[in-house]
């Protein structure tokens, strides 16, 4: 919970981003980088498979990962807001008590999260500070696969980058973006026994996915 204090999570994922994003899935679905998670997660083999989502928001994917046959999801989510606008989410969508929620910081806390076959982090290395001990922790705790969403580094996204954390600044508001080296990710993968297995980069996204080998998975 320290966490949300010193780097503003609670100012910038409010109830007001959690609910609209709540009614963005409910009218359109997945984004298109979601979507390409969870066709990932699937081709993979999602099947029987237990989920870890860090930073799973009102838990979407975790939503689409269940119906095509994952056995249980877990999401690590260092805001409050975003829980009972997923909680409604899962009871229309019949999936209620099908997904255990922890609010604390993950990277301050691996300990007290299992392990999964399959770690997601959408759209989060860019909100943490510390890349170093949330991605050895998301790493650690993947049994077969990571995948990570984060800005593709270019001049555009480092300009919008630079206008967000302005307009935090004067706001007076702690909450800043972060832009971390692509090549420190992977270094940090392979630091858990993880390999590079996919890239994708689009306009503003990229995502990565690692894959631990089956000898090491399955021990």
């Amino acid at each position: 919970m320290g966490c949300c204090t010193a780097t503003g999570c609670d100012e910038f994922f409010s109830d007001r981003v959690a609910r609209r994003d709540a009614a963005r899935y409910r009218r359109r679905g997945l984004d298109g980088t979601a979507r390409r998670i969870v066709a990932l997660a699937r081709h993979t083999g999602v099947a029987g498979r237990t989920i870890l989502e860090v930073g799973g928001g009102v838990g979407a994917i975790q939503i689409e990962l269940l119906r095509a046959g994952a056995a249980h999801a877990e999401i690590v989510e260092i805001s409050q807001a975003y829980a009972p606008h997923a909680a409604r989410l899962l009871d229309e969508a019949g999936l209620a008590g099908r997904v255990e929620r922890r609010h604390l910081d993950f990277a301050a806390s691996p300990d007290e999260v299992p392990p999964a076959d399959i770690v997601i982090m959408h759209r989060v290395v860019c909100c943490y500070p510390d890349i170093g001990a949330l991605a050895t922790a998301a790493a650690g705790h993947a049994r077969r696969m990571l995948i990570v969403t984060s800005p593709r580094d270019a001049w555009w996204t480092r300009l919008g980058v630079a206008v967000v954390n302005l307009v935090q600044r004067l706001s007076r508001r702690t909450f800043r973006v972060h832009l971390h080296p692509p090549s420190t990710l992977a270094a940090l993968a392979r630091g858990q026994g993880l390999e590079p297995a996919h890239m994708h980069r689009g306009r503003l996204w990229e995502l990565r996915a690692f894959t631990r080998a089956p000898e090491a998975s399955d021990t």
